[in-house]
């Protein structure tokens, strides 16, 4: 560029490849756009997700290294990273349903997954039956020649409900109906396409970043086919993961085997104190033996129940949000998996879209109080529990 005006040598840096060797950690190719030399390998990069970077809201380099590590991680054959978790959830159930379609779905949802089904109900004409998620047969006697999509949650939010997985996928199985599950609570523990489930999404916000810095989300693809479906249609949708997200998600990655293993202890030993303390009615956490999928969780979760758990401080609703303002060291706040333990109000929160009596059929109460377990010592944790408890009830 010496032969160019200042300007112009401004506009073109030189853009440095390396030569003999390789970047130990994954690059951020934060810029947008790719360059070629020929027009027909340019217009070749339009034709599929495998081919040549192009254009960011089909593929990027730094986000195609997150959908490839969390591929391994799932057993999957291709995976979609989106802007939210909510992002990938809508970018499934938009792809893959249209109007007249049926759902069979479990009745304890994430909030916003429930409201998605509304409003796919509404405008879509979507047909949506709710299931208790206990008894496969339930499953099977709502199959419709019309269901198109099983949704489940390994582990359900916030009431911790442990679905059978190889049981519920194994009731639409000689079917054509797909199975979706959402894993946010339980990476590392459990892979839902080992028992059975053909779509798994996560929101990477949670425990696969881990430190309350990203939002993002993403869906893992048993089938490469259904994969291509689903990216034909997010190139439309736009909900295209930020490179510089999915670059400290793929940090995250590399602690979160022992960010999981640690927060799920720590659950544990809180559920336990919580379970012997005379102000709380009643714990819920599958790692506690009087959890009704106690048995379940030792299959489907082996290696430990997750970071999550809720409890009902006696005393109703007031009980619940007065114990979310009493904590001093814990963060009243939204989302989980963060390095830092956070407590939630659900029902008045992120389960607010429901009424009294959908979050009764929830398992969700007035009082309940979730509680997503950090890195902090569990003495120090309790310490503040206990205080808030005493305050509450």
């Amino acid at each position: 560029m010496t032969g160019h005006h200042p300007q112009t040598r401004a506009v073109h840096p030189p853009v440095i490849t390396p030569v003999g060797s390789r970047p130990l950690a994954v690059p951020l190719y934060q810029g947008h756009l790719f360059a070629f030399d020929a027009a027909d390998d340019l217009a070749a990069a339009f034709h599929g997700p495998d081919e040549a970077f192009f254009y960011a809201r089909m593929a990027n380099p730094t986000v195609r290294s997150l959908e490839r590590a969390v591929t391994e991680l799932e057993g999957g054959q291709g995976a979609l990273a989106t802007a939210s978790g909510m992002g990938a959830v809508s970018t499934v159930l938009m792809s893959l349903l249209r109007s007249g379609d049926h759902v069979i779905a479990q009745t304890t949802l994430y909030g916003g997954t429930y409201a998605l089904f509304q409003d796919l109900a509404e405008r879509w004409g979507v047909d949506v039956t709710y299931v208790s998620g206990d008894d496969p047969a339930e499953v099977r006697d709502a199959l419709r020649p019309t269901t198109r999509l099983l949704y489940l949650e390994t582990v359900a939010n916030p009431n911790t409900h442990v679905t059978d997985l190889p049981a519920f996928t194994a009731a639409v199985h000689g079917t054509d109906v797909l199975t979706v599950v959402d894993n946010t609570f339980a990476p590392t523990l459990c892979k839902p396409i080992d028992h059975g489930a053909d779509i798994v999404v996560h929101s990477t916000t949670k425990y696969l970043s881990g430190h309350g810095d990203v939002i993002g989300g993403i869906a893992v693809f048993a089938d490469n086919a259904v994969y291509r479906r689903v990216w034909d249609f997010s190139i439309d949708m736009g909900s295209v993961a930020d490179p510089f997200g999915a670059w400290l998600t793929v940090r995250g990655l590399a602690t979160m085997p022992m960010r999981v293993e640690r927060q799920s202890a720590s659950a544990l030993e809180i559920a336990r104190r919580l379970a012997a303390h005379p102000s709380v009615a009643r714990v819920h956490y599958p790692g506690l033996p009087d959890h009704p999928q106690h048995e379940v969780a030792r299959r489907l979760l082996p290696d430990g129940s997750g970071g999550v758990l809720a409890f009902d401080p006696a005393g109703g609703r007031d009980a619940g949000r007065t114990f979310s303002e009493a904590v001093r060291l814990i963060s009243l706040g939204p989302s989980l998996g963060n390095i830092a333990t956070l407590v939630m109000h659900p029902a008045s929160t992120s389960h607010r879209q429901m009424d009294a009596a959908t979050l009764a059929a929830a398992g969700i109460g007035e009082a309940t109080v979730r509680l997503s377990i950090g890195l902090e010592d569990p003495d120090d944790l309790w310490t503040d529990i206990d205080q808030a408890l005493a305050k509450a009830t």
